[in-house]
C-alpha cells in the first residue's frame, strides 16, 4: 500500500507533511513550522507519529517541534552535517543514507543551496520527493548561504529521478514563481496552461503543493537552464546551463 500523505498548510504560507504508512501504522511529519495544524491532523486521523524528518534549520520549518514532541514523542531525523544548527537529533544522516518510514524506504539528498546542509528526501516507492525550501513549485528557494551553483548543481540531482515522482516542497509560492517564470520562458504553452490552473486554484484557496516532477520539468525555469529558447531569450545562447541558472536566480532576486 502506499503512504498516505497529507499536506498541513502553516503560518501564512508554509506546508509540514504527514507521511503515514497503512501497512505497519508509522507515520513520519516533515518538518515542523507550527505545531497547532499538525496536531489537529493527527487528531482527526488517530495516527501515531513515530518519526519526525528536519528538512534544514530555519525557524519556519523547526519552531513546532517542541510543543508537538510534547504530546507526540517521536524520533528526530535530520542531516548529521547541521546537527549544530538543527534541534537535536535522535538520528542524524548524510547523503545516500536510508531513512524509513514504516515499510517504504527513502533515500537523503544533499541539496545545499538555500541553507548549506539542506536536505530532501525521496521515497522512490511512495513516489514522493519532500524538497521544502531546495525544488518548490514554478521555482526554488532564495539562496541564502551557498552558491547559485551549488544551488543549480542540487536541483539537477532532483531534476534527474522519475518524472512522475511528486514533488512536496515548503511554501505556497507558486503564483508568484508563475509570474516571475513568464518574464522568462514567456513562449512556453506547457508553463500558459499551467498558469492558468494556478491562478484558478489559488482564487479558490486550493493548495498547488504537490506537484509533479514531470511538470517542473517542462516548466520551472530553474530545471530549464538548458532550453535554447530561454538562453536566446535571456540573450545567453550557448552558454553553460550553470551561467544561465545563475542570471536566472539573480533576475528572480531582484523581481
Amino acid at each position: 500500500m502506499p503512504l498516505d500523505i497529507r499536506t498541513i498548510p502553516c503560518l501564512s504560507d508554509n506546508y509540514a507533511f504527514l507521511a503515514h504508512d497503512p501497512e505497519t501504522g508509522a507515520t513520519a511529519l516533515v518538518d515542523v513550522p507550527e505545531a497547532a495544524p499538525i496536531l489537529d491532523v493527527l487528531a482527526e486521523t488517530g495516527w501515531t507519529l513515530s518519526d519526525i524528518l528536519i528538512t534544514h534549520h530555519h525557524w519556519d520549518h523547526v519552531d513546532g517541534l517542541e510543543a508537538v514532541l510534547a504530546k507526540h514523542p517521536a524520533r528526530v531525523i535530520g542531516a548529521a552535517a547541521d546537527a549544530d544548527r538543527l534541534p537535536k537529533l535522535d538520528v542524524a544522516l548524510t547523503e545516500g543514507d536510508e531513512v524509513k518510514i514504516g515499510s517504504e524506504t527513502g533515500t537523503v539528498i544533499d541539496v545545499s543551496g538555500h541553507t548549506i546542509h539542506h536536505v530532501a528526501f525521496h521515497f522512490p516507492g511512495a513516489r514522493a520527493l519532500f524538497t521544502a525550501d531546495s525544488l518548490m513549485a514554478l521555482g526554488c528557494g532564495r539562496v541564502f548561504e551557498g552558491t547559485k551553483p551549488q544551488m543549480h548543481e542540487s536541483l539537477q540531482k532532483l531534476a534527474a529521478l522519475p518524472g512522475d515522482t511528486v514533488v512536496y516542497s515548503g511554501h505556497e509560492y507558486t503564483a508568484a514563481n508563475a509570474k516571475f517564470a513568464l518574464t522568462i520562458d514567456p513562449d512556453n504553452s506547457d508553463l500558459i496552461s499551467r498558469v492558468r490552473d494556478v491562478t484558478e486554484k489559488r482564487a479558490s484557496g486550493i493548495p498547488t503543493v504537490p506537484s509533479l516532477l514531470s511538470e517542473e520539468l517542462a516548466t520551472n525555469p530553474f530545471l530549464r537552464a538548458h532550453d535554447p529558447a530561454i538562453q536566446a531569450h535571456l540573450g545567453m545562447s550557448g552558454a553553460n546551463a550553470t551561467d544561465v541558472f545563475t542570471e536566472i536566480r539573480t533576475r528572480k532576486d531582484n523581481f
